[in-house]
């Protein structure tokens, strides 16, 4: 059978030249070999994307949320697209009559809800600049982002507004007006008044343009619609200049895509929204799905009764980062495991029986139509009933979560890449392609990509497994950072965008993400390590959820801090007649014992080099997370911040550690 290939290309390879280093082969997408998706005739800005939708699906539901009837959550209670339309003009011409018109910053702050979205276009229609505030980075990156974009009037989410008054007075400067998305206590409106800015409950703000109505500006594609700032694992925050025309461009792209897999959108598809809107991944998404006249209902807000929100909700399309779906592989692999000697071997046999088919080919719907009725019904009812496609994004997923939840959700499971810089999605694994677990798959039809080696890290884009940091081209682009001219000049070069993670092209056209150019270091002996490729080799355990590695020149071998998979490791505790609690495991000798030799045989099957091995792990049953500062809202490892907080565990392994490994 002839090797499938989802990329042609479009320019030929570039030699090194000077400083310049070798570039490899430009690509596009299969799917538009005969040119991107055209322009959308009438959509000019985001603004419209919502107006021309208002139109064609006037009745459709558009935004929902769960009512609390007696202390209980009940049904999704809905607001159709006309509804949504009415509050968007009320509250634009309250933003107009307060005085902010084209060009203002205003800001956004606070968990996904109907408020957000509706904020969100009134602030499109009116051409001001949308500055979502992040909700996970706490007071000191909000003041920093209200002053560095100059914010003078911003929504804020009712719980938020605590957060908010703790950047007074220094954001006063520039903050003039605040609007909750719900109510506003006296003691916040005498606080607010103290410093001469005035603040409005939701309500209040509807009503204080009610007797004027303002024309709507004319919008450029190239206008700025967004500056959204990235968190960054070093350094303050990026604000990433956004205009109308990436994210049209982007959506073009992702519609050509969509259809050409057979899996278009219609009006009829439901999303849940849980992931931060204040992020490109989601914010595009939504966007996608209101241009189609489809449904957005909003989550509760806890983690812990997402999967309830979902069984209410029957989404159809099921975005998420991986560490939902670690939780959700996890909580089906111990629910499997309890289900007694039959009910297991039953699954187990099905499992393996369809994944076999569909590694010959079969499409998941075709791979086993009986199996999926008897065995796999009860997870697809698990996710509402109604999933057909699953999207991870934001980091890398474990191939063998990748591959179960191929099998037993019976919906296509896609991984997708992007950064803020790019406007989310540059690159999406295809439905029923089994080779494609564990990569990004190919562009989406909208951008021109290629490689450009990386000579420091040994990394060749012209090799015979071409390999190089992964650059961008097209209009999905940003337009700059704000403020920033120095670090856009840095990543910016000849209309190509260099994203600093390095790929590698696989034969089908797909990439695989391997590593990340600035995350190298030396060892004491001169060898140089590339510590996210070993961390995504590590990673591939089901004995591990998260895997930080850490080595530095003063020293001749790695160490590393582990988040055990609880499950996994209760499950092996059991078998081996240890009957301690998680934490306790997580200290005992025997425990690490096993995490190492689990550590040192993948290491072994991956062929990696003798320094590449992990001589020893601290265990950690707290799971790297933000409240700490170990990782960013994406869930990208924050190296610097880790250091600092495992350092005396660092220091004690290389003390003992040097003796075992001498």
């Amino acid at each position: 059978m002839a090797q499938k290939r989802f990329i042609v290309e479009v320019e030929k390879a570039k030699e090194a030249e000077g400083e310049r280093p070798s570039r490899g082969p430009v690509y596009r997408s299969l799917f538009a070999k005969d040119g991107f998706p055209p322009p959308v005739p009438g959509l000019d800005n985001c603004w419209d994307i919502f107006r021309t939708s208002v139109q064609k699906y006037p009745k459709n539901p558009m935004l929902g949320h769960r009512e609390i009837v007696d202390g209980k959550p009940g049904k999704y209670k809905w607001k159709t697209y006309e509804e949504v339309y009415d509050l968007v003009i009320k509250i634009g011409n309250s933003l107009r009559s307060c005085g902010y018109g084209e060009g203002v910053k205003c800001g956004i702050y606070g968990a996904n809800c109907a408020e957000w979205i509706i904020s969100m276009e009134a602030i499109n229609a009116h051409g001001l600049y949308c500055v979502p505030l992040y909700d996970t980075l706490g007071a000191g990156a909000v003041e920093f982002i209200i002053c560095h974009a100059e914010v003078s009037v911003s929504f804020v989410e009712e719980k938020k507004i605590p957060e908010l008054l703790k950047t007074f007075p220094n954001t006063t400067k520039y903050l003039k007006t605040l609007v909750s998305f719900g109510k506003v206590t006296p003691e916040q409106k005498q606080e607010v008044e103290k410093f001469g800015l005035a603040i409005y409950s939701w309500d209040e703000f509807l009503q204080v343009g009610q007797n004027q109505s303002f024309d709507l500006p004319v919008k450029k594609k190239s206008d700025i619609c967004t500056i959204m700032y990235t968190s960054g694992t070093t350094g303050d925050p990026k604000g990433v200049l956004i205009s109308n025309e990436s994210i049209l461009t982007l959506l073009a792209g992702v519609k050509r895509l969509l259809e050409s897999v057979k899996e278009e959108l219609n009006d009829k598809d439901v999303y849940l929204s849980y992931l931060p809107l204040a992020h490109i991944f989601d914010r595009v998404i939504e966007e996608l799905f209101i241009w189609h006249g489809a449904s957005i209902g909003f989550w509760r807000g806890d983690v812990k009764l997402l999967i309830e929100d979902i069984g209410e909700l029957k989404p159809t399309i099921f975005c998420a980062v991986p560490r939902v779906l670690d939780r959700v592989y996890t909580g089906l692999t111990q629910k499997v495991s309890a289900g007694g000697f039959l009910k297991q071997a039953l699954f187990n046999f099905a499992y393996s029986y369809k994944l076999n088919n569909m590694k010959k080919g079969r499409k998941h719907e075709e791979a086993s139509p009986l199996l999926d009725k008897i065995v796999f019904d009860k997870v697809k009812q698990g996710l509402g009933g109604h999933v057909r496609l699953i999207l991870s994004g934001a980091a890398p997923l474990s191939p063998h979560v990748e591959s179960y939840l191929k099998v037993v959700t019976c919906a296509h499971v896609i991984q997708g890449y992007g950064l803020t810089e790019t406007c989310a999605g540059t690159f999406v694994s295809l439905p029923h392609e089994m080779d494609m677990v564990g990569t990004v798959g190919p562009p989406v039809p909208n951008v021109d990509v290629c490689l450009e080696s990386v000579p420091d890290m040994g990394y060749d884009a012209l090799g015979s497994t071409p390999r190089g940091e992964i650059c961008v081209r097209g209009n999905t682009l940003f337009s700059g950072y704000y403020k920033r001219d120095d670090l856009t000049n840095e990543v910016l070069t000849d209309g190509w965008f260099h994203t600093g993670d390095v790929g590698e092209w696989q034969p089908d056209g797909s990439m695989k993400i391997i590593d990340r150019k600035k995350n190298i270091f030396k060892l004491s002996q001169g060898e140089y390590v590339a510590v996210e490729n070993l961390e995504n080799v590590y990673r591939q355990l089901s004995c591990i959820d998260s895997i930080w590695v850490y080595g530095n020149s003063f020293e001749s071998f790695l160490v590393a801090v582990a988040n055990p998979s609880k499950p996994v490791l209760e499950r092996w505790a059991e078998e081996n007649g240890i009957k301690i609690d998680f934490d306790s495991l997580c200290k005992d000798s025997r425990v690490k014992s096993y995490i190492l030799g689990e550590l040192t045989r993948i290491a072994k099957e991956n062929k990696l080099k003798g320094y590449e091995f992990i001589k020893d792990v601290h265990l950690d049953p707290v799971p790297f997370d933000m409240e700490r500062d170990l990782i960013t809202p994406t869930y990208k490892m924050k190296r610097p911040q880790l250091l600092k907080y495992y350092k005396n565990v660092i220091d004690d392994m290389y003390k003992s550690g040097g003796k075992r490994s001498a």
